[in-house]
């Protein structure tokens, strides 16, 4: 079933032209796309593969010259890349999963189901478990003992959801996801080599080898909001107060929220981050992919960390971070520009050092 040229920009409030009854069924990159697609052609570059391929209509950039491309119509939004957001939307085809309960499920009498939930195959609902109107839960998921779930939120195969975990409205979880594990906390009977390391930053003293006490997870999970959790990511519960992560955060594959952390609204965390415990991080913060954050400490809100970078310490709000450890990035650029440097230098210094030697030797 496709869409008209004119349903997609009315539903994305985007301006059209040319042939708006054309029957889009899907999008495409613009060298493979064929005459009943949608080529996404946002830039003049990707336009150049319009050629390539046999589109009839594209979403191009305001003010774009469609017809000397040889196409039909075109939609022409303010910002393309924003418009895929509502496009992807509508053209979403899902993941096909069944409604209603399926009988290979399993659920626990005192669980309350609101209207329209949907659960798979080999699903378990434990206890005192909420799930709210409108919830897909995939084949193979599991919801821990009394966890509430607000409304119309999706939660993908083999999605765990740990005891006492709150989640708000409309939450997305991508395959593996667990929530509510516990926590990575464990304590020696007298204090430990790596606390005297960390003390002196350095220095292990004479802490003797001891075995570690299991500090078990009290607290939870809270979780805001229309927040999203990307493939095989893990957040960890807190010791005695729950871990939190607010409204509209959108967490990537594979990254390691730890126990205890408060997470803001509206931040980026991009995949194979790993979080410490404790450490606060702020609202509309970004960590770029493979960053890390150490325990105890604080992001402020638009922080970003360049891929790759490790805070080792505090970062105050709307800095830009790079490197390890982490450093505002002009100032990383500049010892990058000197590293590269360093081997010029040192050769320049070594023939210095023979002139100045010779020089002695002759005098």
């Amino acid at each position: 079933m496709g869409h008209t040229v004119r349903e997609i920009a009315d539903s994305i409030g985007a301006r059209a032209e040319g042939d708006l009854d054309l029957v889009i069924t899907r999008a495409a990159e613009p060298a493979s796309a064929g005459p009943d697609d949608l080529a996404m052609a946002s830039t003049p570059k990707y336009a150049e593969m319009l050629a390539q391929g046999q589109a009839r209509a594209a979403m191009l950039w305001p003010g774009a010259d469609w017809q000397s491309m040889g196409l039909r119509a075109a939609i022409l939004p303010d910002r393309p890349r924003f418009a895929m957001s509502g496009l992807t939307r509508m053209l979403d085809q899902g993941q096909g999963f069944a409604t209603g309960i399926h009988p290979a499920a399993i659920i626990d009498d005192t669980a309350e189901l609101g209207e329209g939930v949907s659960v798979g195959p080999l699903a378990v609902i434990s206890a005192g478990a909420r799930i709210g109107a409108g919830s897909v839960i995939g084949p193979q998921c599991f919801i821990g003992r009394d966890a509430r779930l607000g409304p119309d939120c999706f939660l993908r195969e083999q999605v765990s959801i740990g005891a006492r975990v709150q989640i708000g409205a409309r939450f997305i979880a991508q395959p593996g996801v667990r929530i509510g594990g516990d926590g990575f906390s464990f304590v020696t009977p007298e204090p430990s080599a790596v606390e005297n390391a960390r003390k002196t930053l350095g220095d292990q003293g004479d802490a003797k080898p001891q075995a570690w006490a299991r500090i078990h997870s009290l607290g939870s999970v809270t979780i805001g909001d229309d927040v999203e959790i990307g493939m095989n990511t893990t957040v960890d519960s807190g010791t005695i107060r729950d871990t939190r992560i607010g409204n509209g955060t959108k967490l990537d594959s594979q990254i390691q929220i730890g126990h205890n952390v408060v997470v803001g609204n509206d931040t980026l965390i991009c995949a194979q981050v790993g979080v410490a415990g404790s450490s606060v991080i702020g609202n509309n913060v970004v960590l770029g992919g493979q960053s890390g954050v150490s325990d105890n400490i604080f992001i402020g809100d638009r922080v970003i960390l360049g891929a790759a970078t490790k805070a080792l310490s505090n970062v105050p709000a709307y800095r830009t971070m790079l490197g390890y450890p982490a450093t505002q990035m002009e100032n990383q650029m500049e010892i990058y520009k000197a590293l590269r440097r360093l081997p010029r230098l040192l050769r320049d210094v070594a023939a210095l050092r023979k002139m100045v030697s010779k020089s002695s030797q002759d005098g």
